[in-house]
Parts: C-alpha cells; structure tokens; sequence
C-alpha cells in the first residue's frame, strides 16, 4: 500500500519509523495542501501530528475557576452539579471543561484529572 505522509518533519519521522516498513511512502509533505498539489498518487494519507508531553508546561495556565472546575471533575461531578455549587451555568461548565481539556491536553474527565493529579493542580 502507498501512502503520503503528511505533518512536521520530526512527526513524519517518528511515523515512518513506527510503520518498521509496513507501507511504501510514496512522498512526504508539511501540509496536506502540499500533498494534494503534488499529484502523487496513493493509496492513503497518514497525518503525522506533533508529539506533546505530559511534562511539558502548559501553554496556558488554568485559571482560579478552571481549578474550582477540575477539582470538582476529580470528584466526579457531572456538570449540572457542578453548575450548582459555583452558581453559574451548565452552558459555562461546558466551557470551562472544553478550556481545561484544551490547556491539559486531555482527551476526557477522567484523563484531565489525572494529567491534572500528575501536575499537582489538584489531589485526589
């Protein structure tokens, strides 16, 4: 099977030295405009994403109420409930789980929290 692979050259080379020659790459390229201009024709495309750390600092800090949230996330509130104890609106809970997830690199509550526990950011 041919395949282009696509993202930063570091991301490509830890892709293309994962697939121990699986597929044949049939070009590499930084965008997936690139990829598509080139006419190289393939079987797939592999998008190669930059690698990201649990250690490495945050972009961002979380704020005073992202805190307040992620404490409540780590003990198992739903997002109703947290609403009502800091007596603001489901809709901002949302938007604070959305920002944590986002700051922490998490893909859920559960793995938040835990990123958050291994950071020090809250205790369990």
């Amino acid at each position: 099977m041919r395949v282009l692979l696509i993202g930063p050259a570091e991301a490509r080379a830890r892709l293309r030295a994962s697939l121990n020659g699986s597929l044949q790459i049939a070009g590499e390229f930084l965008t997936l405009a690139a990829a598509e201009a080139s006419g190289i024709e393939a079987d797939g495309m592999l998008m190669a994403a930059e690698r990201r750390t649990e250690d490495e600092a945050m972009p961002e800090p979380l704020t005073p109420r992202e805190i307040q949230v992620l404490e409540f996330l780590a003990e198992g509130l739903p997002n109703k409930a947290i609403a009502e104890q800091l007596a603001i609106s489901d809709q901002t809970v949302k938007f604070h789980v959305a920002s944590i997830y986002g700051k922490l690199g998490a893909a859920n509550r559960t793995d938040a929290v835990r990123r958050a526990v291994r950071r020090g950011l809250v205790t369990l």
